[in-house]
């Protein structure tokens, strides 16, 4: 399966970074480490908010830009709008990494923008949570289908200590049942089954239902649409994570204030 590609891939490249620095001396750069917008109060406002994504590449479809520049296009999509920007940093299919966050980051700081920045990967471990922030993120994705629930409450609990916003992903009902003990301030619903890779958008629709009114929501894979932004408001969703149909439009800054204004 393509998952179980990306997890070993993605244990075996944090343990060699980890021999490399271990979390110990990372740590020490904390102190140093850029300042990191909250989360939250931007997915709370009014409307169907947007988190865009700087994604090169993806499993399912392969390079999606290979000309991307981080740094420009956050700064871009924060001029159109956008909420918060999602980085991804797995190397070995998304083609992404931690410089990519580190100069979306710094480009967003230089023009002034106090946008919160999350770091997608398939977090395993404490210490990439601890370079999430060290790179200047202000939340990272914990994806509930590659975690037990002993690992999940741990990386929990470990990123709301390190200043850390964690959005919690799910893809059907068992897995939200597992989330819901730990009373999360930000569940993310994906509507692409991480099996087969296929997208039901219906999914958010299903799933929001059992999410209390307390919890920020945000629906992740498959909005393309002014249309389904305009579905993901009238069922409460809080905010949609939108890569693809951002990253290979001719203009990703006016599709994304496109579809920012079709939620609200």
């Amino acid at each position: 399966m393509i998952l179980d590609d990306l997890v070993a891939a993605t244990r075996a490249a944090v343990e060699g970074r980890m021999r490399a620095r271990p979390e110990a001396t990372l740590r020490d750069r904390l102190a140093d480490a850029p300042s990191a917008p909250p989360l939250l109060p931007r997915l709370r406002a009014p409307g169907v908010g947007v988190i865009a994504e700087v994604k090169r590449a993806s499993p399912s479809r392969g390079i999606l830009n290979a000309d991307l520049d981080p740094a420009a296009l956050a700064a871009a999509y924060a001029r159109a709008g956008a909420d918060a920007i999602s980085v991804l940093t797995e190397e070995s299919r998304f083609r992404g990494s931690l410089i990519d966050l580190q100069g979306a980051r710094r480009a967003l700081d230089a023009a002034g923008y106090e946008t919160p920045v999350l770091r997608k990967d398939f977090c395993l471990s404490r210490y990439q949570l601890v370079e999430a922030r060290v790179a200047g993120a202000s939340a990272a994705l914990l994806i509930t289908a590659i975690l037990d629930d002993r690992a999940l409450e741990a990386l929990f609990r470990d990123a709301l200590d390190l200043g850390l916003t964690p959005l919690i992903e799910v893809h059907d009902a068992a897995e939200l049942r597992r989330v819901l003990p730990l009373r999360p301030p930000l569940i993310g619903i994906n509507n692409r089954d991480l099996g087969n890779f296929s997208v039901d958008v219906g999914v958010t629709r299903r799933l929001r239902a059992f999410i209390p009114p307390e919890i920020t929501v945000v629906a992740e894979s498959g909005i393309r649409t002014p249309e389904q932004m305009a579905e993901l408001a009238r069922w409460g969703v809080d905010a949609a994570l939108i890569g693809e149909a951002l990253v290979t439009a001719l203009d990703p800054a006016a599709r994304l204030a496109e579809l920012r204004e079709a939620g609200r």
